[in-house]
């Protein structure tokens, strides 16, 4: 029996692995989550307590990726991560709010500052 599941695991075990060490246990507490929020008010003090700490939560790492980059992004100089994210805030606020045109434009400008700082 174990010879057989092996063999019809094959190399998926890793993947396995993930899903029950790394996705089942956060999705207990998304899950409880979800059920202890059905009931708050949108725009109560708790509410508007943790939307405040998510926001700067999102700015610490956002700081964090702009000022001291590792990996890739190491690459892109200070004024390509800098003028990506003008653009990409410019364009969220000219295209009426939207998230994803103006993540699209930041990705571009980002790429583009990359390719052309890394031919300096």
């Amino acid at each position: 029996m174990a010879a057989e599941l092996e063999q019809a695991i094959g190399g998926l075990w890793p993947y396995l692995v993930v899903i029950v060490i790394g996705f089942l246990p956060t999705e207990v507490w998304r899950v409880a989550g979800v059920l202890a929020g059905r009931n708050l008010d949108e725009n109560s003090q708790v509410m508007v307590w943790v939307r405040m700490v998510a926001t700067a939560l999102v700015a610490g790492v956002v700081a964090k990726l702009l000022m001291s980059p590792s990996g890739a992004l190491a690459v892109v100089p200070l004024w390509g991560r800098l003028g990506a994210l003008a653009a990409g805030v410019a364009v969220y606020f000219v295209a009426r709010r939207s998230v994803l045109a103006g993540l699209f434009v930041g990705e571009m400008v980002l790429i583009g500052a990359g390719l052309w700082g890394s031919q300096l």
